[in-house]
């Protein structure tokens, strides 16, 4: 009897625990879920970690990315990532496009660099909210 009991609180303590670090896991995704890009590279710098150029940050839904246009058209581009891989961006009417000076999808030229920030759709592409040439 004395043996059973043992057991069942050692069981409960096991469960106590992953049921605790569960959570705190969970509630650090959450908290991370509506950071903008430049919040998140901040929490990476304080954690000792690097922000990569091409790096993708999901949260809920938000992506942002970095890399050389390969290919536009007038309702997409594709983007080749620092790690060789590409993305597809989807460009709106409402997508403000900028530079050191307003933009247009006219500036986006193929070798460009530019940086996306967005909405992540569930195929891995994203659709853009904003996107920034770079100089």
């Amino acid at each position: 009897m004395k043996k059973n009991l043992i057991l069942i609180l050692i069981a409960l303590i096991i469960i106590g625990a992953g049921g605790f670090l569960g959570g705190m896991k969970y509630g650090e995704s959450q908290a991370l879920k509506n950071l903008t890009p430049e919040k998140m590279r901040e929490i990476f710098q304080q954690r000792g970690q690097t922000f990569q150029r091409g790096q993708v940050f999901q949260g809920q839904r938000q992506g942002f990315l970095s890399g050389q246009v390969i290919s536009k058209d007038e309702r997409s581009l594709t983007i080749k990532l620092p790690d060789g891989s590409t993305k597809i961006v989807f460009i709106s009417q409402s997508t403000q496009i900028s530079k050191s000076t307003e933009g247009s999808i006219e500036d986006i030229e193929i070798g460009k660099e530019i940086s996306v920030t967005g909405t992540q759709n569930t195929d891995g592409s994203l659709t853009a909210r904003r996107i920034q040439i770079q100089s």
